[in-house]
C-alpha cells in the first residue's frame, strides 16, 4: 500500500506554493471587479484597462454582458446533468486519458493543498482527444452537438478577453489567438462539466473539500454557475505567498448570467509575474446551507502543446505549453490505488 500521506515532491514552483494552502482560514467579504464587455469593439481601450488593474491586483474578475447567451448556458448545464445522472457504469465507458485532460473522472483529484480527493466528478472535453469520448445520442441525446457549440462560444469570449491582455503586454493583439489554435491537433484548451456531489446531513470530515484551494494552471478560466448553487471562495490579492491558515477567503455569489474569471499560473509566467494567478476553492456546505448537488462549467484557456512560454522580459526559462501543463495534471490527479 502506498501511504497517502507522504508529502510529494513538486518540480514547479506554483507546486511547491500549493502545498501550504489547506487551511480553512477565515472568511471575509470582498468585492470581485465586474466588467461590462457590452459595445466591446468601441469600448476596448476602457475594458482594457478595466482587465488590466483586475488582473494586477486581484486576479479574479466577473464579466457581464459578455454575449453569450443564457439560453447556450442553460442548455449546456442542462446536459452536463443528464450525463452526470447516468450509472457509473455508462460513465465508465468515457474515461480520462491520462494526461490529455479528455473524459470523465471520479473523485481522482488530489490537491497540493489537501491532499484527499476532491468531492466531485468532472467530464473533460478537449477537441483533439475525443474521438471515442462523446456519448451517442442514445445516451445523452443532442450533447455532442450542444457541447462542441458552447465550447467554440466560450473559446471566442476567451480569446477576445486574451486579446486586450497581449496588447498591455506589447504582444500583437492576436498573439494569445494564435497560441490557442482550435485548428490544431496540439489544441490543449477545455471545457470541464463539473459535479460536486451532494452532502448528507450529518457532520462530514473537515479535511474534506469539494475543490481544494488551488490556482489554476492555464492562461485564463472562465467559470459558469447556478444560482442558488454556492460554494466557490477567492483568496484575491497581489502574492499567494505567506498568511497561512490566516489567509481572507470571500464567497463568489453565483449568478446566471455572469462569468466569473481568473488568471491562471501560465499567463502569469507568461507575463513576468505581472498579472496574479489567484488562489480558489470550494468548499463543503455549512450547517443550514443548500446542500444538494453543484454543478458548473469552466472552460481553460491552454495554449497550444507546441507554443513556448517566455514572458517579454524573460523573468523565467522558456518552456513548452505541453510541459508545462503535464507537470500540472501529474501533481493533480492521483492514481488509483489497488483496494
Amino acid at each position: 500500500m502506498t501511504d497517502n500521506t507522504a508529502t510529494p515532491e513538486y518540480g514547479l514552483k506554483e507546486l511547491q506554493l500549493e502545498t501550504t494552502f489547506g487551511g480553512m482560514g477565515r472568511e471575509t467579504s470582498k468585492d470581485i471587479p465586474l466588467i461590462d464587455l457590452s459595445d466591446f469593439d468601441n469600448r476596448r481601450q476602457e475594458i482594457t484597462e478595466q482587465l488590466w488593474q483586475a488582473a494586477t491586483d486581484v486576479g479574479f474578475f466577473q464579466l457581464v454582458n459578455h454575449g453569450l447567451k443564457l439560453d447556450s448556458v442553460r442548455d449546456a448545464f442542462k446536459l452536463s446533468e443528464a450525463f452526470f445522472s447516468l450509472p457509473a457504469e455508462q460513465k465508465q465507458a468515457f474515461p480520462l486519458k491520462k494526461g490529455l485532460n479528455a473524459g470523465w473522472e471520479f473523485m481522482s483529484q488530489v490537491r497540493p493543498s489537501t491532499r484527499t480527493a476532491d468531492q466531485k466528478e468532472s467530464f473533460q472535453i478537449t477537441l483533439p482527444h475525443m474521438d471515442d469520448l462523446w456519448p451517442n445520442q442514445t445516451v445523452v441525446p443532442e450533447f455532442h452537438r450542444v457541447m462542441l457549440d458552447f465550447e467554440y462560444r466560450a473559446w471566442l469570449l476567451g480569446m477576445q478577453v486574451l486579446s486586450c491582455f497581449a496588447e498591455r503586454l506589447g504582444f500583437e493583439r492576436d498573439f494569445f489567438t494564435r497560441a490557442h489554435d482550435r485548428r490544431k491537433p496540439d489544441y490543449q484548451s477545455t471545457l470541464r462539466l463539473l459535479h460536486y456531489l451532494a452532502m448528507p446531513e450529518e457532520s462530514q470530515d473537515e479535511s474534506l473539500w469539494r475543490a481544494g484551494a488551488h490556482t489554476d494552471f492555464d492562461c485564463l478560466t472562465m467559470v459558469f454557475q447556478q444560482e442558488g448553487q454556492g460554494g466557490l471562495q477567492v483568496s484575491p490579492g497581489k502574492d499567494a505567498e505567506g498568511a497561512g491558515d490566516n489567509r481572507e477567503w470571500s464567497s463568489v455569489i453565483p449568478r446566471d448570467d455572469i462569468i466569473t474569471c481568473n488568471i491562471g499560473d501560465m499567463l502569469m509566467r507568461w507575463s513576468d509575474d505581472q498579472l496574479k494567478s489567484t488562489l480558489h476553492r470550494v468548499r463543503m456546505p455549512k450547517p443550514g446551507e443548500y446542500r444538494g448537488p453543484r454543478y458548473s462549467l469552466a472552460f481553460f484557456c491552454q495554449a497550444n502543446k507546441e507554443v513556448m512560454i517566455q514572458g517579454p522580459a524573460g523573468k523565467y526559462p522558456p518552456i513548452s505549453a505541453a510541459d508545462y501543463l503535464l507537470q500540472r495534471i501529474q501533481a493533480n490527479f492521483a492514481e488509483k490505488k489497488a483496494g
